[in-house]
C-alpha cells in the first residue's frame, strides 16, 4: 500500500533524501520545488517501504489505508499531482536521489582554520543555517536571539493545534547543544550589542530575523481598538513575551478577518475551535481560558479574489472543512463566486467548496446559532467602523448595485501578511522589506549575509528555509575560500564576556533545558504538554532556576 504526504508536510525534502525509489516530487534540483503547495508521493512507484515516514521530522506521511478519515483526500492530492505528468526517471540504486545543496562543495579545505559566525535568530531560517554548517564545516557557531527563549516561527508562529509542525524543533534542537555552539539568547543586536561589535568578533554574521511586522490595511479606523493584525493574535494564543495576555478581547459574537492566507485560516480555527481540543497543545492559558469563556459565534473571511485565487492552501481549507461543530458557509453576493466553484476542475482549490452551503447573507442578522466561517469572495475592507471601538466593518459589495456593504462585527483581524522591518547596519529596501543581497550577501558588507524572510519576502514555509539557507551558507563558504571574509578584531572569549557584560540575564543551552522542563512540568500538572511561560521575566526565571517560574 502506497504512502500520502498529508497536511502538515514541510517541504524541507527529508524525505526526498532517504526515498530509494525517486517517487516523491518536486526534488529541490526540480523547478517545481518550493512552488507547490507540499510535496508529494506518487502511487504508482511507491514501494511501501516507509522510509519517508521514518525521516519527516513533522509527522505528515501515513500509510494510504491508514489514513483518519479527516485526511482521506490527501491519497488523491497526492495522486492528482502526478496525473498529468511524465514518468520519473528510474533510479540508478538504492537511496538514488539525495538532497543537494548549491553547486559549491561544502567543506574548506584541510589547512583552512575553523570560521566563526554568528547567526541572529534562531527561528528555521537560522536553524538550517547552522545545521548546514555545523554538519559540512568545521565552524563554530554563535547563536543569538533577542528572546530569551529559541525556537522564532516554530515556538510562536505555527497554530497550537499543529503539534506534529513544532517538531520540525526537535530536529533543530539537538544543535543547540552541539560542542561548537554558544548560545545567547535574550541578547539585543542594535540594544545590547552593535552591529559592528558583532561583525568584529566573527568571521561573519547572518541575519535570519525574519519579518516580523504586520502589514497595514490602509483603511480608516484601523487603528480603533478591536481592530488587530492577525500577527499580533497569534502570538497572544503562543504566549509570545512581547503581547500582554489581555490584549485580545473576544466579547464580539462576530470577527472579520480581512485576507484568506493560510493564516487567516488558522485565526479562523482557532476562534472557533472546541477550547477542549486545544489544550491537548500548547495554546497559551490565558489564551485557552478566555476562548473558553469567548463570546464568538461566527467568523467572516474577506478574500480579494475569487475561490479559484485564493492565498490559503488547500491542506489548510481541508482543515476547516473537518473541524467539528462549524459550519462553513460561502456568501452568494456575487455571481462569480458560485461560477468558479462549479467550474473547477477536480484537484483544483475552487473545487475543494463544492458541496459548501451558500447563502445570501443577511449581515443585518444577527450570527445564527451555533459555530460557523463564512467566506466571501470579491470582497474588500473599506473602512473599520465605530466610534471608541470597531462596531463594524465596511467592505466592498457586488452583485446588487451598491458599493459597499456593512457587516456588524465586535474585531477586525487583519491577516494581509508581513514584511520585514530595517536592520541596524544594514541596507533596507522598503517596497519589498528586505535586505538587499546577492545569493545571500548584503550589499556593500563583506562578511554579512541575510537568510529567510528578510532575504526573500515573506512567503514559503519551514521548508523553503533549507534551500534558502543552502544557499547564503554556499555563499559565505565561497567567501571564505578567495579570502573574501574580514578578519575579526576579537576572539570567541570575548565576546562572550561583552555579552555577560552589556545583559546580565543571557539564556544558555543550559538555561533553554531549564525552560523546557519547567514548561513540561506545568502542563503535566494541567494535563497538558506543556504550558508555556509568557513573559520574559517568567522565561528568565525558569532559565536561571529561580522559585519565580514555579507559578
Amino acid at each position: 500500500m502506497t504512502y500520502a504526504i498529508t497536511q502538515t508536510c514541510c517541504s524541507d525534502a527529508t524525505c526526498v533524501s532517504v526515498c530509494p525509489v525517486n517517487c516523491i516530487h518536486p526534488t529541490p534540483e526540480e523547478a517545481d520545488f518550493g512552488r507547490t503547495e507540499m510535496l508529494y508521493i506518487d502511487p504508482k512507484s511507491c514501494i511501501d517501504c516507509g522510509a519517508c515516514a521514518d525521516a519527516c521530522p513533522v509527522d505528515a506521511v501515513f500509510p494510504l489505508d491508514g489514513l483518519p478519515a479527516a485526511q482521506r483526500e490527501y491519497g488523491p492530492l497526492n495522486a492528482a499531482y502526478f496525473a498529468d505528468r511524465e514518468p520519473a526517471s528510474e533510479p540508478d540504486g538504492p537511496n538514488f536521489h539525495v538532497w543537494g545543496g548549491p553547486s559549491f562543495e561544502r567543506t574548506l579545505p584541510s589547512d583552512f582554520g575553523p570560521l566563526r559566525v554568528a547567526v541572529v535568530g534562531t527561528g528555521p531560517a537560522g536553524m538550517y543555517a547552522a545545521e548546514d554548517l555545523l554538519l559540512h564545516t568545521g565552524a563554530e557557531v554563535t547563536l543569538i536571539d533577542r528572546l530569551p527563549v529559541a525556537g522564532g516561527l516554530i515556538r510562536y508562529g505555527v497554530a497550537p493545534d499543529h503539534m506534529s509542525t513544532r517538531k520540525a524543533g526537535d530536529t533543530f534542537a539537538r544543535f543547540h547543544t552541539h560542542p561548537r555552539v554558544r548560545m545567547h539568547l535574550g541578547l539585543e543586536v542594535g540594544r545590547h550589542v552593535t552591529p559592528g561589535e558583532l561583525a568584529s568578533h566573527h568571521d561573519a554574521v547572518i541575519y535570519a530575523v525574519g519579518a516580523p511586522a504586520g502589514r497595514r490595511l490602509g483603511i480608516p479606523g484601523e487603528d480603533l481598538p478591536g481592530s488587530i493584525r492577525a500577527s499580533t493574535f497569534v502570538s497572544w494564543y503562543n504566549a509570545h513575551p512581547d503581547v500582554a495576555a489581555d490584549a485580545v478581547d473576544l466579547s464580539a459574537e462576530r470577527v472579520v478577518v480581512a485576507g484568506n492566507g493560510n493564516v487567516a485560516l488558522d485565526v479562523a480555527r482557532i476562534l472557533l475551535s472546541e477550547p477542549g481540543d486545544l489544550a491537548a497543545g500548547d495554546i497559551a492559558g490565558h489564551a485557552l481560558h478566555a476562548l473558553r469563556a469567548r463570546a464568538v459565534r461566527e467568523v467572516v473571511v474577506l478574500g480579494r479574489r475569487g475561490p479559484g485565487d485564493a492565498a490559503y492552501t488547500r491542506s489548510e481549507l481541508l482543515a476547516l472543512k473537518h473541524l467539528p461543530g462549524v459550519d462553513l458557509v460561502v456568501d452568494d453576493h456575487d455571481p462569480r463566486v458560485g461560477a468558479a466553484i462549479d467550474a473547477a476542475l477536480p484537484g483544483e482549490r475552487a473545487a475543494l467548496l463544492a458541496g459548501t452551503v451558500r447563502e445570501r447573507v443577511d449581515w443585518s442578522l444577527p450570527p445564527s446559532a451555533g459555530r460557523r466561517i463564512v467566506f466571501r469572495f470579491h470582497s474588500s475592507p473599506l473602512e473599520a467602523l465605530g466610534d471608541g471601538a470597531v462596531t463594524g466593518v465596511r467592505v466592498t459589495e457586488a452583485g446588487s448595485g451598491a458599493e459597499a456593504r456593512e457587516i456588524p462585527a465586535g474585531m477586525l483581524l487583519s491577516a494581509v501578511g508581513q514584511r520585514g522591518v530595517a536592520v541596524e547596519g544594514l541596507p533596507f529596501d522598503e517596497a519589498t522589506g528586505t535586505v538587499p543581497h546577492a545569493a545571500g550577501r548584503v550589499a556593500g558588507r563583506p562578511g554579512t549575509y541575510v537568510v529567510g524572510w528578510i532575504k526573500r519576502g515573506p512567503s514559503g514555509g519551514i521548508g523553503a528555509n533549507r534551500t534558502c539557507a543552502a544557499e547564503t551558507v554556499g555563499a559565505l563558504l565561497e567567501d571564505a575560500v578567495r579570502g573574501a571574509l574580514p578578519s575579526p578584531d576579537h576572539g570567541a572569549r570575548a565576546f562572550q564576556r561583552l555579552a555577560r557584560r552589556r545583559n546580565r540575564e543571557i539564556v544558555d543551552a543550559r538555561g533553554l533545558a531549564r525552560i523546557e522542563r519547567a514548561e513540561r512540568a506545568r502542563g503535566d500538572r494541567d494535563g497538558r504538554p506543556r504550558l508555556k511561560l509568557a513573559t520574559t521575566p517568567e522565561l528568565v526565571a525558569a532559565a536561571k532556576g529561580r522559585r519565580r517560574a514555579a507559578g
